[in-house]
């Protein structure tokens, strides 16, 4: 059964259902609280690196009766995919902040002597940043409770070229397990044959290797497998240039890529009810 529960005041978006799988969308958010709106120097540069209609890619996970959590709030208020020590996620590489700063591309967000200060960034953290991180825990507690073992599989999306994150062209699928430590073997493995069943290109543990929330709640010894999959979104979206928005999702442009993602998140609900 499926059940919609009600928002809390940070506007989180939890989708319950009782299998042992959770799907995350913590970047396709696109609100924008109104005090901090006019900071920006361009609403539309706020929402550029926006993971892109990726709820609505997979949407069909509700039919699996799998739970889903979502914040609304755009990455450029908060990005929650961020460890709120200020610690770097890839050590030596470019990557954007807990409150970015900057566009994946480098491109100032903020007007001059707008940026969030500390004070500011501590206020953000507690009003949008710690309730997704606890709504998450607490479905991966309930789940975890009736069923002993949990997926958590985290959704995101970027642009196939961003010359300051990464070099050439990304790979279609890239699977994030944080170096294996996340979750199981077998499951990276049943996931990695999904993405093989179709014409993409995929690796694992490459460029992306899982963000906070796969470190952060990824627990195999409890039981609790996370993994990440960033998508490149040539595969279901003509990508989007500038601050241009993209075009609606289309679920026909979209088929090779969705029977992919099906296979995949049915390995992973195999996996968590062997």
């Amino acid at each position: 059964m499926m059940a919609a529960s009600p928002m809390n005041e940070s506007m989180i978006e939890v989708r319950r259902g009782d299998v042992p799988l959770i799907v995350s969308f913590p970047h396709t958010g696109t609100e924008i609280p109104a005090d901090i709106t006019g900071g920006f120097l361009s609403p539309a540069r706020a929402l550029r690196d926006t993971d892109w209609h990726i709820h609505e890619l997979y949407g069909f996970v509700h039919g699996l009766g799998a739970t889903t959590v979502r914040t609304p709030w755009s990455r450029s208020v908060i990005d929650v995919n961020r460890d709120p020590s200020g610690a770097s996620l890839y050590p030596g590489q470019a990557t954007t902040e807990l409150c970015p700063l900057v566009t994946f591309d480098g491109e100032p967000l903020y007007r001059p002597g707008a940026e969030p200060d500390g004070a500011e960034v501590a206020r953000r953290r507690a009003a949008y940043f710690d309730p997704f991180h606890a709504s998450l825990a607490a479905e991966v507690e309930r789940l975890l409770s009736r069923h002993g073992r949990v997926v958590l599989y985290d959704a995101h999306s970027i642009r196939s070229v961003v010359p300051r994150l990464f070099e050439g062209r990304l790979p279609q699928f890239n699977i994030g397990t944080y170096g294996g430590r996340s979750c199981a073997p077998e499951l990276t493995a049943a996931i990695e044959r999904a993405c093989a069943a179709g014409p993409f290109d995929q690796v694992t543990n490459g460029r992306f290797k899982g963000g906070h929330i796969t470190r952060r709640h990824g627990a195999p010894e409890r039981g609790v497998h996370a993994v990440q999959m960033e998508l490149a979104i040539r595969g279901y979206l003509d990508e989007p240039a500038g601050d241009e928005p993209p075009p609606a999702f289309d679920p026909a442009r979209a088929a090779a890529l969705t029977d992919c993602l099906r296979g995949a998140l049915a390995a992973c609900l195999a996996f968590a009810t062997a």
